[in-house]
């Protein structure tokens, strides 16, 4: 089927991942052949955004912001993590930078971290975790760059809460509110309806392996949990995501610390096999094609699909923070640091525990969940199978909530963000769960892979044209650091920018 091509090859965001590391059943009933016209559009629309436009394009602006802002994701890491120390204050407009990240973190963490990485190694061998880690680095910077302009544009909504992100600022900065209002259908299209359906597959076909309840019941449950947080708005969502995200990553990545003390001695031959596989010096572990290009190519897409930066995504959360210090890059740089998070600790803790267990074997046809699950297994015994599939429901379940949030600001700025318009989102969000978690047609999966496509290359153009101004507000921003004060934006450095931003807010 089409859909099985584009996810075996690697193309597509966190719906391909699903697609091709669980055992999901796709009813393709069309015409016998499982091809349709729009089917083939669709297809061939994929076929363009992942396996050209995108793959070059996010690693290819990764590299431009970070050449551009002079390394910074590395020059001015610590910077990163004192953006994070004392991040928990809010006002009444916004929450804080530190529920900020947790939101952004329960998007961008999810079934990915467990089975994409899976499939990475899987076929492309240890080598690919090594470029996972090299995406994420240049990745970080792209992070920066668009949560920094989504500070910048934010605005106040009718209750006076913070809104913003890349349809705002693309209306707003590039005075293109027609492009800004493609971006936001295909948003909520991709991630406020079908990814969700996706993660609640994904929930559904976990417990149903590990626990044996039907997909049905838990996707009705998972529906509840779910609406009981999202319908006490974003500051609920905040408050979930502020306490559960960080949990659950600690008691995963504990576990991946405990696999590593007890296999200590193996841990630096792993660390070099990843190494020396990412550049055809080794063999890989069963045989696997030990090319240079499988492991490059495996690696930056997995990586670019589980970090989300330069996606359009995370910056609609980002925009809602109240930043500390006053400044749009302080936002821009805790997002940052949750690329960092995201790949270079909970996919890598994924990778090292697959990888000290023994039984990857490529070619055997186990990948994916499956994959992570007997890794687990090698390591805890049958209790394995358990703890992968509770990982598997809080990772997906966050990302329901993060997906949310995105898709409700992108309705805030169609301009239907009353009472009415977000109920039915919620309704209509909600209602998705419920049918992905017990049945799914393929042509709708593909074609939220297209919307997600659409969206990140027309956020990855503005971002770039946009650039002057975020290498300005760089600029700023160390500059009033490195002077021994705490940055704060002041417009009237900014006379450009006058009539585009909100200027009430940064006063």
């Amino acid at each position: 089927m089409a859909i099985a091509a584009i996810a075996l090859s690697g193309f597509g965001y966190s719906l391909a991942e699903s697609i091709e590391t669980t055992t999901l059943r796709r009813d393709y009933y069309v015409n016998g052949n499982g091809e349709t016209d729009m089917t083939a559009i669709i297809d061939f629309l994929n076929n363009i955004f992942w396996g050209y436009i995108l793959i070059y394009g996010l690693l290819g602006v990764g590299v431009f912001f970070t050449i551009r802002l002079g390394l910074i994701q590395f020059v001015h890491f610590g910077e990163m993590i004192r953006a994070i120390k004392g991040s928990r204050h809010s006002d009444q407009s916004g929450i804080s930078p530190f529920q900020a990240l947790c939101t952004s973190l329960a998007s961008r963490v999810g079934t990915g971290n467990l089975a994409g990485v899976a499939v990475a190694l899987y076929l492309g061998g240890a080598g690919a975790i090594f470029w996972m880690w090299m995406v994420a680095l240049v990745g970080m910077a792209t992070a920066y760059a668009e949560s920094t302009l989504a500070q910048l544009y934010k605005v106040r909504d009718g209750k006076g809460q913070y809104r913003g992100g890349p349809a705002f600022y693309i209306a707003k900065g590039l005075k293109a509110p027609w492009a800004a209002v493609i971006f936001a259908l295909a948003l909520i299209l991709s991630f406020g309806l079908v990814f969700n359906a996706v993660q609640a597959n994904s929930i559904a076909d976990a417990m149903e392996g590990a626990f044996g309840v039907p997909n049905i019941w838990v996707g009705v449950v998972v529906a509840v949990l779910a609406g009981i947080v999202i319908f006490g708005g974003l500051r609920s969502i905040a408050r979930f995501a502020e306490m559960v995200v960080p949990l659950m990553a600690g008691i995963y990545v504990l576990m991946a610390l405990y696999v590593i003390v007890v296999n200590i001695t193996e841990v630096p031959g792993v660390l070099a096999t990843i190494v020396r596989s990412a550049f055809g010096l080794e063999e890989a572990a069963g045989g696997v094609a030990g090319s240079v290009a499988a492991a490059m190519l495996n690696g930056i897409k997995r990586g670019l699909f589980s970090n989300e930066a330069g996606m359009g995504s995370a910056p609609n959360i980002a925009a809602t923070a109240t930043p500390m210090p006053h400044h749009p890059s302080s936002q821009g740089l805790v997002q940052a640091l949750g690329v960092f998070i995201d790949t270079l600790v909970i996919c890598t803790a994924t990778a090292v525990m697959i990888l000290l267990s023994g039984v990857l074997e490529p070619g055997s046809g186990v990948t994916g969940t499956q994959l992570t699950q007997q890794a687990m297994e090698a390591h805890i015994g049958p209790a394995g199978t358990y703890f992968i599939a509770v990982a598997i429901f809080f990772f997906a379940f966050t990302s329901i909530v993060g997906n949310y949030t995105y898709a409700e600001n992108s309705l805030i700025y169609l301009g239907a963000g009353n009472t009415l318009g977000l109920t039915i989102l919620r309704v209509a969000a909600l209602g998705m769960v419920v049918w992905g978690a017990y049945e799914a047609v393929g042509t709708v999966f593909n074609a939220a892979d297209a919307s997600m496509g659409l969206m990140a290359t027309i956020n990855l153009i503005a971002i770039v044209l946009l650039s002057g101004t975020v290498a300005k507000l760089t600029k700023d921003y160390m500059a009033q650091r490195k002077s021994g004060e705490v940055p704060k934006f002041r417009g009237n450095d900014y006379p450009e920018l006058r009539e585009k931003i909100d200027t009430d807010i940064w006063r």
